[in-house]
């Protein structure tokens, strides 16, 4: 019923590990997002350059007025490329931080049983009843859980759907004003 030091070293590595993976996957997704801010940064400002010598080189006021328009689809079209990266890759960090929890309660939620059976080999007689009920709760507590894993992996869905929808949406209305 006790546990012996190899055991407990053994539990502390695994969460030490498990720590470990969920702050690398954390600073993978601050270099990417860090990455990406950068070259958002160095494009805009490229565009800015661009842009500024091409009105600077206009003729008259229609052709100053014409590059103007021209620059603004362009901008919208990286905007959403931007949001789009971000929240792709949000979306997989998450994805990759909600598996190692995942693991990691079932990792507990096994070695609570281990103990439990354990605990009730050791018990006294009629103490089964106890240790069922306790069985029973954490079930329940994992349907529990199972069920609001679902409704979240719903939710994130229809999330995932709505952005794909205003994404399509935009760039819908980008070209019809262009067109127009």
């Amino acid at each position: 019923m006790y546990e012996t030091p190899e055991q407990m070293q053994a539990r502390n590595k695994a969460g030490l590990e498990a720590a470990l993976a969920s702050a690398m996957t954390q600073f993978e997704a601050i270099q990417k997002l860090a990455s990406l801010n950068a070259n958002a940064v160095k494009a805009a400002f490229e565009d800015t350059i661009a842009n500024a010598r091409a009105l600077a080189g206009a003729r008259d006021v229609q052709e100053f007025v014409n590059l103007q328009s021209g620059f603004a689809q362009p901008a919208i079209e990286k905007a959403i490329a931007y949001s789009k990266s971000v929240y792709e890759f949000a979306t997989q960090t998450n994805a990759e931080l909600v598996k190692g929890a995942e693991r990691r309660i079932a990792e507990l939620t096994e070695n609570f049983v281990s103990l439990l059976d354990k605990a009730a080999k050791n018990a006294p007689a009629g103490s089964d009843v106890g240790v069922t009920a306790v069985k029973q709760m954490l079930a329940a507590a994992n349907s529990a859980y199972d069920s609001f894993t679902k409704v979240t992996k719903q939710a994130t869905e229809i999330a995932e759907a709505n952005v794909a929808t205003a994404t399509e949406t935009v760039k819908g209305l980008t070209k019809a004003r262009k067109a127009a």
